[in-house]
């Protein structure tokens, strides 16, 4: 089942079907029931964030936005993005100077939350990296450094523009294809398609020495990638940070990192970093407020109750998990503590594209454990 032609329908098109059933089923038992229903989860949780103290009275929450059959969610990462800048000055070209075009392509990128463990390269720092190595030995300026272009996304591809004395280009070509070559080698099992390309440019404009340093500095010294596990959860991702893109706009250079945790101190202590980073090259630092993750709890209530009755009505033992996402639940969590709460669906694929479908023959299950559920908490 989807919709044709949007992402809208089944994430999360399912959860508010099955809550509208459940207020027009009379035959169902169940205590007395809140139904919230929220607008602009997928654009950024900004019904969730609306709701007001003493809103709510109940203090167990079924969280019917779940794209796994057979899965009980307990948990999400809370995230927050930092913008580094600082001034980029340029100049003319010396005289005799020599421009490299270097691009690097080919990865397979990939959502900064839910495959940031699968250790894919990052197109950007990577590209950063062959042009630092470069720069040990031969004295390079920048003209442009760009790639990656969604907070969410790692980068797939990148490019540079190098200038060196004309003498030194040849010198420069064949270290920045070693290293890219070192580079590849080390990634083939995460990335067997990267590639790149090298190629002869003439820039009108180059960085200074300053920025060049400031810039191929940071770029390389920032975190990125999974940064710890969860202690509770074996193989879940506690906390990461994704350099999301690097690009010049109106005279500054700007660099865009996305961090995520379930742990809110870990997560504060990451930004620290980024910004102990950032004020080491002299950029400036401006945060989002960021949304709140919600820790896992393998000793709720309701989880033990949940995973009672998906054996009893279902005859499965369900897998515990949590999400390196971001749920609706972290922030709810934070506005009521104490609250109880849990979240599973039927199986959803292809969530946030127009392919976006529920594959129907798991909606039944789902409600048998949804009204079982109900029943039992009544």
């Amino acid at each position: 089942m989807r919709q044709g032609g949007t992402t809208l329908g089944s994430d999360n098109g399912i959860g508010v079907a099955s809550m509208l059933a459940v207020m027009e089923d009379v035959d169902l038992v169940h205590g007395p029931l809140e139904l919230l229903f929220t607008i602009d989860e997928e654009t950024g949780l900004t019904g969730a964030s609306q709701l007001g103290d003493g809103m709510l009275e109940g203090r167990r929450l079924i969280n019917l936005d779940s794209e796994e059959e057979g899965v009980l969610t307990i948990g999400c990462a809370g995230g927050g993005d930092s913008a580094l800048t600082f001034p980029v000055t340029s100049e003319p070209p010396a005289a005799g100077s020599a421009a490299l075009e270097v691009r690097l392509a080919g990865g397979k990128g990939g959502h900064s939350g839910v495959d940031i463990h699968l250790q894919r390269g990052n197109a950007v720092q990577l590209l950063a990296r062959a042009a630092f190595a470069a720069s040990v030995s031969t004295p390079l300026r920048l003209a442009e450094l760009r790639g990656g272009d969604k907070h969410n996304a790692i980068p797939r591809e990148a490019a540079a523009v190098l200038v060196v004395p004309g003498g030194e280009a040849a010198a420069c070509r064949r270290q920045i294809e070693t290293e890219l070559a070192a580079i590849a080698e080390e990634y083939r099992p995460a990335e067997p398609d990267l590639r790149w390309t090298i190629g002869d440019t003439a820039p009108a404009e180059v960085w200074d020495e300053a920025t060049t340093k400031r810039a191929l500095s940071l770029v390389n010294a920032l975190p990125h990638g999974v940064q710890s596990m969860s202690y509770d959860i074996p193989g879940l991702v506690e906390t990461s940070t994704n350099l999301a893109s690097v690009a010049r706009s109106n005279g500054r250079l700007r660099v865009y990192m996305s961090s995520r945790s379930s742990v809110a101190s870990a997560l504060a202590a990451l930004r620290r970093r980024i910004r102990a980073a950032a004020q080491l090259a002299g950029a400036a630092v401006e945060e989002t407020d960021g949304y709140p993750g919600w820790k896992p709890d393998v000793h709720s209530r309701l989880l033990g109750i949940v995973k009672a009755k998906h054996l009893e009505v279902l005859g499965t033992t369900p897998e515990v998990g949590a999400v390196h996402a971001g749920l609706e639940c972290g922030i709810i969590g934070e506005k009521y503590p104490g609250m109880d709460m849990i979240s599973f669906g039927p199986q959803i694929e292809f969530p946030h594209s127009p392919d976006e479908r529920v594959k129907i023959p798991t909606v039944e299950g789902f409600w048998r454990l949804l009204t079982a559920t109900l029943e039992e908490l009544a």
